[in-house]
């Protein structure tokens, strides 16, 4: 069926049937139109098995050639049943040769779509039985997404994907960086992605955050996570806004986290975060870049440190990530817009989060990763 999605057909699956939506087809009055083909599905253990019945149902009139006549080598006598909320008007009867079986229910979908689209493409060679386009989720669809995702299956990573299947992954400041975070992990299957920031969302924001703020969104002065969540909700559910630092207030609101990105420059309230997670055994990526002027241009570290519960020590010397107030002078504290240095900081700590649950292989297990702008120099370090 992930084949059926890459290739732009509309498929939902209802009371354990498989339908495709959007087929054209051609009535007897030459008009085209568009049904959809309805099979069984054969699963075991959540896992497609190949066709056992060559025949197929059908909702829509009955399909005709391009000069209006049913095409009568399909015919299996009109057939009204219920699937579902759907009542299906036909039953067709196409047996591939010269096996006589289906090889799967991709090969079974394309067949029958061939044989009631052609004659409409006869008519209109633009019509297709994979439109591809906008496909919205089903009502009952439990994913986080509010349409289809596509993407995976297109690119056959279905089952990679649904390893990052996660309850819940916080974000820890909504900067530059933080933001990045966000658009990344927004658009993975995690049930909630919980954003903690207390500042605004202000104008020079909008020079290192994805996407393009409006003047309107600008002066409504809304907080980082507002603003943040009202994009992202567009696409999926569970984004959840906490207009709030993170201190001991409501340190316990993250025991109960998956993941937690850090992505504030504050010393001491990350020392009390960091000390907290530990104790809660949350695993977590601390994003960090120092950067300097120099001649003219930015130079600098981009850094993630990750701690997980078989691996803390490096976390806790201090020399990795610092906890003091004061860490001296730091052009990125000045809000220089390096965006595409938030972004690729972003991506080392995602990247990051996603081998610790088998989504990118992780053969070194690395723990403390930098990359220094000048010579593209990459290094990782505290390795399990």
């Amino acid at each position: 069926m992930s084949q059926l999605l890459a290739e732009g057909y509309d498929i939902s699956i209802q009371a354990n049937h498989l339908v495709v939506k959007r087929i054209p087809y051609v009535n007897a009055e030459r008009q085209i139109k568009y049904g959809m083909l309805v099979t069984v599905l054969r699963l075991q253990n959540d896992v497609t098995l190949p066709p056992d019945d060559h025949t197929i149902y059908f909702v829509g009139e009955y399909p005709c050639d391009a000069n209006g006549q049913p095409i009568e080598a399909i015919r299996n006598g009109p057939e009204r049943t219920s699937i579902g909320n759907l009542t299906t008007d036909h039953r067709f009867s196409a047996k591939p040769q010269p096996s006589g079986k289906y090889d799967d229910f991709h090969h079974k979908i394309v067949t029958y779509a061939a044989l009631l689209s052609g004659p409409a493409q006869t008519i209109d060679p633009g019509v297709k039985p994979n439109p591809g386009g906008f496909i919205p989720a089903e009502e009952d669809d439990d994913s986080v997404f509010l349409y289809l995702d596509t993407a995976s299956p297109r690119a056959e990573i279905t089952a990679v994907t649904a390893k990052l299947e996660r309850k819940k992954v916080v974000i820890v400041g909504l900067g530059g960086t933080g933001c990045y975070v966000l658009d990344f992990v927004a658009k993975t299957p995690v049930e909630e992605v919980h954003l903690y920031d207390d500042d605004t969302f202000e104008q020079h924001n909008a020079f290192r955050a994805p996407g393009a703020a409006s003047g309107d969104e600008l002066s409504a002065n809304s907080t980082k996570v507002a603003y943040l969540a009202g994009i992202y909700c567009k696409m999926r559910r569970g984004i959840v806004a906490h207009p709030e630092r993170v201190g001991a207030s409501n340190i316990e609101e993250l025991r109960d986290a998956d993941f937690v990105f850090l992505c504030i420059d504050d010393g001491p309230s990350k020392g009390l975060i960091i000390a907290k997670l530990e104790e809660f055994g949350v695993s977590f990526v601390d994003a960090g870049m120092g950067l300097f002027l120099e001649d003219g241009a930015l130079g600098g570290i981009l850094r993630t440190t990750t701690s997980t519960p078989t691996m803390r020590d490096h976390v806790r010397d201090g020399k990795r990530i610092s906890l003091s107030k004061d860490e001296g002078e730091n052009e990125y504290e000045r809000n220089i817009q390096v965006a595409d240095l938030n972004a690729l900081n972003a991506i080392m700590a995602v990247m990051k989060w996603k081998k610790l649950w088998g989504f990118y292989i992780d053969l070194e297990r690395e723990h403390h990763s930098t990359y220094t702008i000048d010579g593209n120099e990459m290094t990782n370090e505290d390795c399990e």
